[in-house]
């Protein structure tokens, strides 16, 4: 790799094979900037030939060969100029929770080729104000390293674990290109750090994202992702909600496993399948437990509480249950599908036990 100007301190971060990213990432962290969740970029360096937003895209990469816009072949990336004369292209990005801890980097430049970034940092910040972080550019400014400088190669995943995951809260986070050229996807794995109100009665939810949550385990995520279910909003369609095979077995249930963002008592759920309408489960079951264990609970541990009367679903349906045990703390929600099908979101709503 060609001597850079823009030097940054060293960061201690391990490289993650493309085949284990997720499973690295994925059951213990969040992708902080991921578009679903409310990450946006808000400036750049250059966009020419394929715009900074698709960066945070959560769905991966599709390549169309042959299709040809204005500036040339459309990539589903993120695509500058050729020459460029400054060390590096940027964008910068803000969180979509209040403030998080990094673990975890993930660049892939799928489909890129010839025109792959050769390499790329990260540097983070906090910050309340947008306009000055902008206003640092491509300069130091207020940046502090997360990933110092990675080499990077053509149509890959490429993924680095910190060997410290950072103390530090940040807001904003600036990927750098060295010099030029195009990644389709950056992720950014870590922890929300949630802000939460001062009154120890208010209800709100602790299976959200941005409060915390993390879907930690799954029977089964086959057409989408159980980690869709914490995200806000109802989405925009069935790509965005947690969906599974379908069974051939009789007796056959799945379940998705959410870790709360606090333990709490639990006072109310609400079980959505907007847009799913001919796959929707034929009922829904909610357990949860107090765990205290290592690591975390297995869909089979002792402890776990039936908590909600079952549901019987419906298509592109909220369903609202109260809570069968409002007195007693928990950390983890399971939420049982019978016998398959997709749902978009599970709300937790409860007060912090504190």
């Amino acid at each position: 790799m060609y001597d850079i100007e823009y030097k940054l301190e060293p960061v201690k971060a391990t490289p993650v094979a493309a085949g284990e990213i997720d499973t690295t990432f994925r059951s213990s962290c969040i992708d902080l900037i991921s578009a679903a969740l409310g990450g946006k970029v808000l400036g750049f360096s250059d966009e020419w030939f394929a715009e900074a937003s698709n960066l945070l895209t959560p769905t991966a990469p599709i390549r169309q060969p042959g299709k040809m816009v204005y500036t040339g072949a459309w990539y589903d990336g993120w695509e500058t100029r050729r020459h460029n004369a400054a060390p590096f292209d940027w964008v910068v990005t803000r969180l979509g929770v209040a403030s998080g801890t990094v673990e975890g980097v993930e660049v892939d430049t799928a489909f890129f080729s010839g025109n792959h970034a050769p390499a790329i940092s990260v540097e983070g910040c906090f910050s309340l104000n947008d306009e000055e972080v902008l206003s640092w550019k491509g300069e130091r400014g207020g940046w502090e390293p997360i990933l110092s400088i990675q080499e990077c190669g053509p149509s890959q995943r490429f993924g680095w674990k910190l060997d410290d995951p950072t103390q530090k809260n940040y807001t904003h986070v600036r990927l750098n290109m060295y010099p030029d050229g195009g990644i389709a996807r950056f992720r950014l794995f870590g922890h929300a750090v949630p802000v939460f109100p001062d009154d120890k009665d208010v209800i709100f939810d602790l299976a959200a994202a941005q409060n915390g949550g993390v879907a930690v385990s799954c029977s089964d995520q086959h057409f989408g992702t159980k980690d869709n279910l914490i995200l806000p909003g109802r989405g925009k369609d069935m790509g965005d909600g947690w969906e599974t095979a379908r069974s051939r077995t009789r007796g056959h249930v799945d379940w998705a496993i959410i870790r709360l963002g606090a333990p709490g008592y639990i006072q109310s759920f609400v079980v959505d399948t907007a847009h799913f309408r001919g796959n929707f489960p034929q009922q829904v079951k909610l357990e949860a437990i107090e765990w205290k264990g290592k690591g975390e609970p297995a869909a089979d541990a002792e402890g776990w509480t039936e908590v909600a009367e079952p549901i019987k679903c419906s298509p592109d349906h909220e369903h609202p249950v109260e809570s069968l045990v409002k007195d007693k703390p928990f950390s983890h929600v399971k939420l049982i599908i019978v016998p398959d099908g997709g749902v978009k979101r599970l709300r937790v709503f409860a007060k912090r036990a504190v």
